[in-house]
């Protein structure tokens, strides 16, 4: 998986019209220059895929790509980042692609039905737990498209307002080519004082990582400045 992954970036410094840097700082080439130019360290994770650690306002984060460890993201790899922002408690806003929560409802259903449960217990992946305990919200100033391709929930409709601004709805919609369909799995999560994404990463080509940085970068950046801890 690792060689796929050092392949596919190399592939995609040459779309961008560069060339391989026989002097590059790893394996990894046009992405350890990239995590240099940004000040983040960049370490191989033997074998299995790469992690990316860096800060946003002086908060750490940590962005890794690997095997997926979530059942619905299949046949790719799962690219997965979360921050230590230290938020106000009690916060809570989880922003996910409408294909992959239909899933989760679907797979609760039939877990419901297959052993007669009627209601969510600890053996739940804690995905379903977030969509039975939080109330799906909507406002009229982020276009339809947006609307169509993810769903937020949220205890107030206000709190994901205070997260969810146009810039950063435009950019979960507008990824580089080619890049994540509105079917691959997707969920900007902000909880207990922390923000994660998690999502397929299909291709695994650099501008796609670079956009993914950015969006999570981003939704850090609004989080710490509507919920300070």
């Amino acid at each position: 998986m690792f060689d796929r992954i050092k392949k596919a970036f190399g592939r995609s410094n040459d779309l961008a019209g560069g060339k391989p840097s026989a002097a590059a700082p790893s394996a990894l080439g046009p992405v350890s220059q990239w995590a240099a130019s940004q000040g983040w360290d960049l370490r191989a994770d033997a074998g299995q895929g790469m992690t990316l650690e860096g800060q946003v306002q002086g908060r750490p984060w940590r962005l890794q790509i690997g095997p997926s460890t979530r059942g619905y993201i299949r046949n790719h790899d799962e690219l997965r980042a979360r921050a230590e922002l230290g938020l106000a408690p009690g916060v809570a806003v989880l922003v996910i692609n409408r294909a992959l929560k239909d899933q989760l409802e679907r797979q609760a259903y039939r877990m419901y039905t297959d052993s007669l449960q009627t209601s969510l217990d600890s053996s739940m992946p804690e995905e379903m737990r977030w969509l039975s305990i939080y109330d799906e919200v909507g406002w009229d100033t982020l276009p339809i498209e947006f609307w169509k391709r993810f769903s937020v929930l949220s205890d107030r409709r206000e709190t994901a307002q205070a997260l969810l601004d146009a810039s950063l709805a435009d950019s979960l919609m507008h990824w580089p080519q080619p890049g994540p369909s509105p079917e691959d799995p997707m969920l900007l999560l902000v909880m207990n004082g922390k923000a994660y994404l998690r999502m397929a990463l299909n291709p695994a080509r650099l501008p796609t990582l670079q956009h993914a940085s950015a969006v999570f970068s981003a939704a850090c950046e609004r989080a710490l400045a509507a919920f300070p801890g």
